[in-house]
């Protein structure tokens, strides 16, 4: 494959294979923000991630969301995936989180390679069990995970001091309220374990946060 296309996982593409992809595929760049798919729309392209993040969630009827996972580098959207497979709509959002450079593949093209190369099937259901099975996760988490772990968990794989951001993103991220995230964060402070300021969290006791998170 060109250096233009060329992907973890299509290497093993042949050659036949890689002509058509590469005949079809086209390189996009979108800027952060930029809402890549809604719900209840057609699914026209398989998206590969070249760079940056695109965030997708989903939103109740009551108006609460939640983030159902990231597509980055290298990586594709599991729901667009199966929207292209079973001929659906999307029910969730797309937005890029960041400035994104992506590889779109007509769907079309992507029914052709799935049904006619085995190299390309191989690679495009890889990549939709190891998601689904992050989705299965989440699951869990959020039905019987506890909010202070899962917090703590969240507030500890964060490098940056301190954490730019605002309760109700933080809920989002959690799948559940603001007022939840709000009062869990109080206690935390109390604790001393961080401090909060306006649209920002400081980890005051990282330490204690990660033994919450990881049960010691």
């Amino acid at each position: 494959m060109t250096p233009a296309f060329r992907l973890p996982g299509l290497a093993d593409l042949d050659a036949d294979s890689a002509r058509v992809f590469e005949g079809a595929a086209r390189r996009v760049q979108v800027p952060a923000g930029t809402i890549l798919f809604r719900t209840g729309a057609r699914c026209e392209s398989y998206v590969l991630v070249v760079s940056g993040a695109i965030r997708v969630h989903r939103t109740s009827q009551g108006g609460r969301e939640i983030v159902l996972y990231r597509v980055e580098s290298g990586q594709s959207c599991v729901l667009t995936t199966n929207c292209l497979i079973a001929a659906r709509d999307y029910d969730a959002e797309g937005v890029a989180e960041t400035d994104v450079e992506m590889i779109a593949l007509p769907a079309s093209t992507f029914r052709r390679l799935l049904a006619g190369s085995e190299a390309f099937r191989d690679f495009v259901f890889a990549a939709y069990a190891s998601r689904l099975s992050d989705l299965l996760l989440l699951i869990e988490e959020v039905a019987f995970g506890r909010i202070d772990v899962r917090l703590a968990g969240w507030l500890t794989t964060r490098g940056a001091q301190p954490i730019a951001i605002t309760h109700q993103d933080l809920a989002v991220e959690l799948g559940t309220a603001r007022e939840v995230i709000s009062r869990q964060l109080k206690d935390f402070e109390r604790r001393g374990w961080v401090g909060l300021g306006r649209g920002a969290i400081a980890l005051r006791d990282p330490q204690a946060l990660r033994h919450l998170a990881e049960g010691v």
